[in-house]
């Protein structure tokens, strides 16, 4: 469990964390979701004890982190991949860690086949791609087999078969018991992993809900319309209220507002004929970019 209570950080005169409450239940994978510049990775550090709160508390486990020793049996974490002396060998620097924290030797050799990098554990990190630092990253969280796994951004540098592996993997964590929370801007692979969300803006909470609500809470439900009358329908469909926008080659329409089924009922009455009626949902990329407009510290336009 981590429980964040009225968290707020300032440097100097901005403020990255603004009084932020929420909390992460185990047995779920729980997505960290935010524009640039929200106080995510802030945020994190604060969890992890990186850095200390200029305001509240941030315990996990009931404790603050830092007042765990052998941390990596309580939590473990993947801030960045690139953090790792690259003089050393994968399996060099999990040796180190697990020496610091008391764990098995066999531990070493047992992460590094989880995460498939057996065949490059003798090699220099400083030779690893990103997604096999990633990789290492995420052996190193799982290194002391802890109930809390902290990950921001882990899926960088991964291919499609590391999205998936990865995709499973966290969906396990969560299904043995264990707090799992996961830093990332990509929303289609946010909607296929995480159960719960937690999302931000300019450091303060926007929402902290499953992903069912926080996409149920989006308006952008569209209803795509091909037909060789497009011109004719559309003011039909305007005059009823719904929102029209024409495509270049002109013989579909974009529609919100109007259900399908009453833009397929103007069409019959008024003799139109449709080649294509389909509603497509509001995704948890329309709803998180409908909820957070205007939340980010860099928008795209805006004069930095």
């Amino acid at each position: 469990m981590i429980d964040v209570n009225e968290v707020t950080k300032r440097y100097g005169g901005t403020t990255a964390v603004d009084r932020l409450t929420f909390r992460v239940r185990p047995g779920r994978v729980t997505g960290f979701l935010g524009p640039n510049g929200a106080g995510k990775t802030t945020t994190l550090r604060i969890i992890l004890g990186l850095d200390a709160p200029t305001g509240g508390t941030a315990t996990v486990g009931g404790r603050p982190f830092r007042e765990r020793p052998r941390g990596l049996r309580h939590v473990g974490a993947l801030l960045d991949a690139h953090d790792v002396h690259g003089g050393r060998s994968g399996r060099a620097h999990l040796a180190a860690l697990a020496r610091g924290n008391r764990i098995p030797r066999a531990r070493v050799d047992e992460v590094l086949a989880e995460v498939g990098l057996e065949s490059a554990a003798g090699r220099r990190v400083a030779g690893y791609s990103l997604g096999m630092k990633q990789r290492l990253g995420i052996a190193t969280a799982l290194l002391g087999d802890p109930p809390v796994l902290v990950f921001d951004e882990p899926l960088n540098g991964l291919d499609p078969e590391g999205v998936l592996w990865v995709r499973g993997l966290f969906r396990r964590l969560a299904a043995e018991g264990r707090t799992v929370f996961v830093s990332s801007h990509l929303m289609a692979e946010m909607e296929h992993t995480a159960e719960d969300l937690v999302v931000i803006g300019r450091g303060a909470l926007i929402a902290a809900e499953t992903v069912r609500d926080f996409a149920a809470r989006g308006t952008a439900t569209t209803v795509t319309v091909r037909t060789p009358a497009a011109t004719r329908l559309a003011p039909l469909l305007a005059a009823e209220g719904g929102r029209v926008t024409a495509a270049e080659d002109g013989d579909v329409l974009s529609v919100t507002g109007l259900p399908a089924a009453r833009i397929g009922e103007l069409a019959f009455h008024d003799g139109v004929m449709l080649q294509e009626l389909a509603t497509r949902s509001t995704s948890l990329e329309d709803a998180f970019l409908e909820l957070t407009a205007g939340s980010g510290a860099y928008l795209a336009g805006e004069a930095r």
